[in-house]
């Protein structure tokens, strides 16, 4: 019985997982707070966790029935993420851990995405490639056995990630925070063809895997430019249906091109931007076309929380790995490379 706490943003999460099975899930968001802004502002974050822990996890253990004694391990984010929020998350996670007399699992943020899907799907297939999607990642994987392997990264975003653009471009659109769905709201009533966004990366000379979403911004950037330097009025339906388009576009290709080319016949779309209508639609008809299994989460189960993370601890668990050790710290830039995260505490600097 593994207890996941999720804090690297604006969500804080708390899952219950037993044998690949969702007992609980409770999120908490500041969203709102950070809405003002136009983006998240790392002191409201950690401060709206420091308030959102205790009731979050007293949420998730009365939704499975439990008390702090049933749990048998607990799993926390130890990054990536922002510094302040990681820290609020660790030092509750390592309280309920002490308290309850139990080991306590470091996890990598982004794994914790990738283990989402197997809490509704079941075990990943191994191998499979892995697409991960979100405001801070964008990034192609070859995935065998997630917590025994290392994790091989095909490409990654060399700039902005997918959603840090939809993010950027709303708001040139005068769409609300957060982007991501404000355009898949708007694109509803647009036409995908309205607009010749560039594909990024895309070119015969290009790397296959990378990604770079810098240049679509600016592109879209331009092109309201012009718009209201005319004094024209600017289509935003039409703008978001084309940038939805582009983004799609370019995730599904590459994903598809990473899977012929390793011979892997299941992709795994995860992450926030995993949840948009047009990336899931058209990733489903690619490998339908391709004869590729396509695994996507639930909504519920795309943007942050602490059931993905549960899951990451319950294999841990499974596969006997070992528990963090007491001065486990976070590491707010981790890249990678083990779904398990557990850099040391620094030695604090004497100054004489």
């Amino acid at each position: 019985m593994v207890l996941g706490i999720e804090s690297s943003c604006d969500e804080t999460g708390a899952g219950i997982v037993q044998d690949g099975r969702l007992l609980a899930h409770v999120v908490a968001t500041s969203m709102d707070e950070h809405a003002r802004f136009g983006g998240v502002v790392p002191e409201i974050a950690a401060r709206a966790h420091l308030h959102s822990f205790n009731p979050v996890v007293r949420q998730a253990l009365d939704r499975a029935g439990l008390r702090i004694g049933r749990i048998d391990a607990v799993a926390v984010t130890t990054g990536p993420g922002l510094s302040g929020a990681l820290q609020v998350g660790l030092a509750g996670a390592k309280s309920v851990a002490y308290a309850a007399g139990v080991p306590l699992y470091g996890v990598h943020h982004l794994a914790g995405h990738v283990a989402a899907d197997t809490l509704e799907h079941g075990p990943l297939p191994e191998p499979c490639v892995v697409l991960i999607v979100s405001g801070g990642h964008t990034s192609l994987l070859l995935v065998r056995d997630l917590v025994r392997d290392p994790i091989l990264h095909l490409g990654d975003t060399l700039d902005d990630a997918a959603g840090e653009c939809f993010d950027k471009v709303a708001r040139l659109l005068g769409l609300p925070y957060p982007g991501g769905p404000a355009i898949d709201r708007a694109a509803r009533g647009g036409d995908p063809k309205a607009v010749a966004f560039p594909r990024p990366l895309t070119g015969p000379g290009d790397d296959p895997y990378a990604f770079s979403f810098s240049g679509l911004k600016t592109a879209a950037a331009r092109w309201v430019e012009h718009h209201r330097r005319r004094g024209a009025e600017v289509p935003v339906a039409d703008a978001a249906a084309a940038l939805q388009e582009a983004v799609a576009d370019v995730l599904t290709r590459k994903a598809l091109a990473a899977c012929r080319a390793h011979d892997v016949k299941t992709l795994v779309v995860v992450g926030g931007v995993a949840a948009n209508s047009r990336v899931r639609a058209l990733a489903e008809r690619r490998c339908a076309s391709a004869g590729i299994e396509l695994r996507v989460p639930a909504m519920t189960l795309c943007t942050d929380n602490g059931a993905m993370i549960a899951a990451v601890g319950d294999l841990l668990v499974r596969a006997g790995a070992e528990p963090a050790p007491l001065d486990v710290s976070i590491d707010p830039s981790a890249p990678l490379e083990y779904a398990s995260l557990t850099p040391l505490a620094r030695p604090a600097v004497r100054i004489t």
